[in-house]
């Protein structure tokens, strides 16, 4: 058997690093940024004004106050978009709208609030000091500067940036294309009627969801029959512009292992020391990368938090790709097989006033208890060289 962590680094070197390509600014969202930006223009690009008000020169307000309101001659009107602005001669006023572009000679800007709001005169009832209610040229980013770094995940704040600093494309770690393939004879697509032996198939449906959850894009293949060549003859097309195949079931030591008899001599089948999700498999078939899981549901979901999530992370260019891990008392005692990592399903809570959390499992250890699963927010992970841990002793556990 091998390491967790040797598989993990093994299957993070096969994916290695999606290329950068540039995309417009609304396929970028939840992509990592390739290379620094630079803003072409300085935000704001001009001083303008923070308020509806009046623009003006501070000293001729000086003497300003409700009992004594200084009356000036409003000579222009400023609204936001307008670039023909004049300049501000003294005893003046302008009346200006928020966002718009300060006049020349003009030092601050008066709320309409402390006004009468007069458009051929204003009384002024209150005096401000210079640069009241100014936004300065380049106050937020100045132009050439690095406005967004490599390696940033691009929301809604850093696109709305990108915008304001006139940029139509950014230049990402593209999403990976992954086949997803769900393996067995076994196996029926809902709603149709099952018969005794069969079940219904699921594994598609958590990876695909689980992959896209990362970024990637999903093809799914369904309910692939424990036979070589259909197995090869369904999946080979799906690989001409995919970055990734992976499958789940057909990698064990039984007699029908599809997965394994159609890959073996591409594809490296190895049994990892954890439980559960012991058979693995990575490797390159017609030189597409291709992980392999095993069919038990859990194993499949412990597969891809272990394994596959960190790996597509890592080729996006993310580089917190690990789920938060904290220290949590059991509050149940709990058994593991010696010299496997064991990931079970547990239910951890923190109570305001608390330094450590609580956690306890969900369900047994077994690979088919789906159910368990979805009461469950994190993986309690205890390490090969532990065989039992008692009730109140601390625990790793992965937030989910």
């Amino acid at each position: 058997m091998i390491s967790v962590d040797d598989h993990r680094e093994a299957v993070t070197k096969l994916l290695g690093t999606a290329p950068a390509t540039p995309l417009a600014l609304p396929e970028c969202a939840g992509l990592v940024l390739a290379e620094d930006v630079r803003a072409g223009v300085s935000l704001p690009p001009f001083d303008n004004s923070a308020m509806d008000g009046y623009a003006v020169r501070a000293q001729d307000i000086a003497a300003a106050s409700p009992e004594n309101p200084v009356e000036l001659p409003v000579a222009a009107d400023i609204p936001a978009g307008r670039v023909d602005v004049p300049d501000l001669l003294p005893g003046t006023a302008h009346r200006i709208m928020t966002g718009a572009p300060m006049p020349p000679g003009a030092d601050s800007v008066v709320m309409v609030e402390e006004t009468d709001g007069g458009t051929e005169r204003v009384r002024i009832r209150k005096s401000v000091p210079v640069d009241n209610h100014v936004r300065h040229i380049g106050e937020d980013v100045v132009k050439g500067t690095v406005a967004l770094t490599a390696g940033t995940v691009l929301s809604h704040a850093q696109l709305g940036l990108a915008a304001a600093v006139g940029l139509d494309k950014l230049t990402v770690h593209r999403p990976l294309k992954v086949v997803v393939a769900s393996t067995g004879s076994e196996l029926i697509d809902a709603p149709n009627p099952l018969r005794y032996g069969q079940i219904y198939e699921s594994n598609s449906i958590m990876l695909a969801t689980a992959i896209r959850a990362t970024g990637a894009e999903v093809v799914v293949v369904r309910s692939v029959v424990d036979d070589v060549d259909e197995f090869r003859a369904v999946i080979e097309p799906k690989l001409a512009d995919a970055d990734l195949l992976v499958t789940s079931g057909g990698v064990s030591a039984g007699a029908y292992e599809v997965v394994k008899d159609a890959l073996t001599g591409s594809v490296v089948f190895e049994k990892i020391a954890m439980q559960p999700g012991g058979p693995q498999g990575s490797g390159r078939w017609n030189g597409v990368p291709v992980v392999t899981l095993p069919g038990n549901p859990v194993s499949v979901l412990v597969s891809f938090e272990a394994f596959l999530r960190p790996a597509l992370l890592s080729a996006m260019g993310h580089t917190g790709v690990n789920r938060q891990q904290v220290r949590a008392k059991l509050i149940e005692s709990m058994t593991s097989p010696l010299g496997r990592r064991q990931f079970r399903r547990g239910f951890y809570t923190q109570t305001e006033g608390q330094v450590t959390g609580i956690v306890g499992p969900r369900g047994g250890p077994g690979s088919h208890l789906l159910a368990a699963f979805t009461q469950a927010n994190c993986l309690i992970v205890l390490p090969e060289d532990v065989g039992s841990v008692a009730e109140g002793e601390e625990v790793d556990v992965l937030l989910l």
